[in-house]
């Protein structure tokens, strides 16, 4: 038996199937091209064509082709026509987890009279609400990937990285070279819904070095020469942290974190935290934020001067953590106080301040401040001080990544 004279049959069924899809692709291809475009109308009388983006805080987003995305304020609006299905999310509703997020109604948007109407599939059709309550309207694709869906890995992080550098050439060589990266995740990623969780990591550090170099004391009628050793001073501080939180309401988290720092100043070589504890919200606004945290956890401390000295401990840390956004200016405080319970003299504390001042695009020029306090440094000469403060300054670059 061949199979030879089912070949063209054969033939046949293949290109009846690539003639449903082509037709299948051109019918989907035709509909979207069919549906109509949403419509703004302004309060002066003009009309826009295109696609109603979004609507977040008062500020309405409206694509046209020929201008590109305009945004506009509700005042500025006397009527919005939508073709798409979207969901609006009431500033008076509070909507916590996704059991309840299932329930937003999601349908055809009309704005007239100041006053936003859903039409939607079912037959019972919310009420109309004031334009002033819609604290944010998104489509329902959006809407569903915040509610349901995670980013991937290297998705929804935000955050900055600082570089500054001194180098001086004189009688003494110095340079001197700072800088830092902090990220954040808040996952919904979307600031109208309550998050579920959020991940963050720190690192900061300067490395410094002033060498005065070696030279001779030429020799006199009495003495013979004299060669005095080049003399190198060195400056290293570096820190980094993580922390995971999981949120059980909108206010309050658990969270599990670990931080090592290194401070030459100081003569501690390495101090390792690892611990977990609870957090709460205690302000937050679209403005400002303020979190306060406490832990239970293990901590190491490794001194540079030898093993005597080392700690091994068990403690909490206290933190408060504020970020202040203003047009000119972003403000950020951290605030830790890291007792220990089994050796009350090893205590430390530290306090960091940044001022960043936008100049160009996601550039900014910033301004810092770290001061940390260790109780328990190693006796040495000449005297370990127990306080050791930076301040730098430098180009800050801010890192956006949408979901």
């Amino acid at each position: 038996m061949t199979l030879l004279p089912f070949l063209p049959h054969s033939r046949y069924v293949l290109t009846a199937i690539a003639i449903f899809f082509i037709s299948l692709t051109s019918t989907a291809h035709l509909a979207a091209q069919n549906t109509p475009p949403d419509t703004l109308v302004l309060s002066n009388g003009d009309t826009l064509h295109g696609k109603f983006v979004s609507e977040i805080g008062g500020k309405v987003t409206f694509h046209s082709d020929p201008l590109g995305d305009v945004t506009l304020e509700w005042g500025k609006i006397k009527e919005l026509h939508t073709a798409g299905s979207f969901a609006v999310i009431d500033k008076n509703v509070k909507i916590r987890g996704k059991k309840s997020s299932r329930s937003i109604p999601t349908g055809t948007i009309e704005v007239t009279n100041q006053s936003v109407a859903l039409h939607t599939d079912s037959a019972a059709a919310p009420a109309p609400i004031p334009v002033a309550d819609a604290a944010f309207i998104v489509d329902k694709a959006t809407l569903d990937k915040q509610l349901f869906h995670s980013p991937g890995f290297l998705s929804g992080w935000n955050g900055a990285a600082t570089a500054g550098a001194a180098i001086v050439t004189a009688t003494q060589n110095q340079y001197t070279f700072s800088g830092g990266v902090g990220m954040v995740r808040v996952v919904p990623t979307a600031s109208w819904l309550n998050p579920r969780d959020r991940t963050s990591f720190d690192f900061t550090g300067s490395y410094g070095k002033i060498t005065q170099p070696s030279f001779t004391i030429p020799a006199t009628g009495t003495t013979p020469p004299v060669f005095v050793a080049a003399i190198v001073t060195k400056s290293a501080l570096y820190h980094a942290d993580a922390e995971r939180d999981e949120y059980f309401s909108p206010r309050f988290f658990a969270l599990g974190q670990t931080a090592f720092d290194h401070n030459f100043a100081q003569d501690l070589d390495l101090q390792q935290i690892y611990g977990g504890g609870i957090g709460w919200t205690a302000l937050k606004t679209p403005k400002q934020e303020a979190d306060l945290k406490a832990t239970i956890q293990y901590e190491k401390q490794q001194f540079i001067t030898g093993s005597t000295t080392n700690e091994n401990l068990i403690g909490s840390t206290i933190s408060l953590s504020y970020v202040l956004h203003r047009k000119l200016v972003t403000y950020t405080q951290g605030l830790a106080f890291i007792p220990a319970f089994n050796h009350p003299h090893a205590y430390s504390a530290d306090e960091t301040n940044t001022l960043a001042f936008p100049a160009y695009k996601n550039l900014s020029f910033s301004l810092g401040t770290l001061d940390s306090y260790l109780n328990d440094t190693p006796s040495s000469e000449p005297p370990t001080k127990h306080n050791s403060f930076q301040f730098t300054m430098g180009i800050t670059y801010a890192i956006k990544s949408k979901y």
